[in-house]
């Protein structure tokens, strides 16, 4: 595995019924939810690196900060970018941004991931 900072990844979705703060229960307003907020950020670094691992590789998540400053409503498109910004042998940490297609920055932020290997890291669960 080689993975060098300055890999990118950009994704893009559109506010449903299903990702807002009401569906998710994270609030109780129609807009999109800061947990799918979150959950998009992430599977933009997921692509960002998914490349560059071998099969028996993946990433899991361990620390995501994110400032979710403007809300979005349903049908709105929001493009979400992953710019890998620092790597420390498994560990990589990613600056991610999402914005309104043509539009205002909802959010900001940093997702740290370590690369495991996918059966010992599920090994761990059978105790």
């Amino acid at each position: 595995m080689r993975i060098e900072a300055g890999r990118q990844a950009s994704t893009t979705y559109v506010v449903g019924v299903a990702d807002t703060a009401a569906a998710l229960g994270s609030g109780d307003l129609d807009v999109l939810a800061t947990p799918r907020l979150i959950a998009w950020c992430e599977a933009t670094t997921v692509v960002a690196v998914a490349s560059s691992l071998t099969v028996a590789q993946t990433t899991v998540g361990t620390r995501v900060t994110l400032e979710h400053s403007r809300p979005s409503a349903v049908g709105t498109a929001v493009a979400v970018e992953a710019t890998l910004t620092h790597v420390d042998g498994r560990l990589l940490r990613f600056d991610v941004t999402a914005a309104e297609i043509d539009g205002p920055t909802v959010a900001h932020g940093q997702v740290t991931r370590v690369v495991v290997d996918r059966d010992r890291f599920l090994a761990r669960l059978q105790g």
